[in-house]
């Protein structure tokens, strides 16, 4: 296994879909990816300035957590997926 690294996901949803969102991630969507092999860790937090409002930060054990099955069954945003903008995504390793 290589080192774990760090997967950060922004978005932004319009304001009549936050909650809805906000409900389906914590319930749905964080259980889920969770389930999945290589998916170690999650939490989201609010971003205050600088970018999308929401962020999720996750730590995986390497680029193979993209490959599975599992996460291939599960990514993206669901019901929420023609609700989503500003997206961007980053991935972090410690040095």
């Amino acid at each position: 296994m290589t080192n774990p690294q760090t997967h950060i996901v922004f978005v932004d949803i319009d304001p009549e879909h936050e909650a809805a969102f906000d409900d389906w991630y914590v319930n749905t969507h964080l259980p889920d990816i969770l389930a999945c092999p290589g998916w170690l860790d999650a939490r989201r937090e609010k971003c205050l300035e600088g970018g999308p409002r929401h962020v999720a930060i996750y730590t995986i054990t390497g680029p193979e957590a993209y490959e599975t099955p599992e996460f291939n069954a599960i990514k993206g945003f669901g019901p929420f997926s023609d609700k989503v903008r500003n997206f961007h995504r980053i991935r972090l390793t410690q040095s």
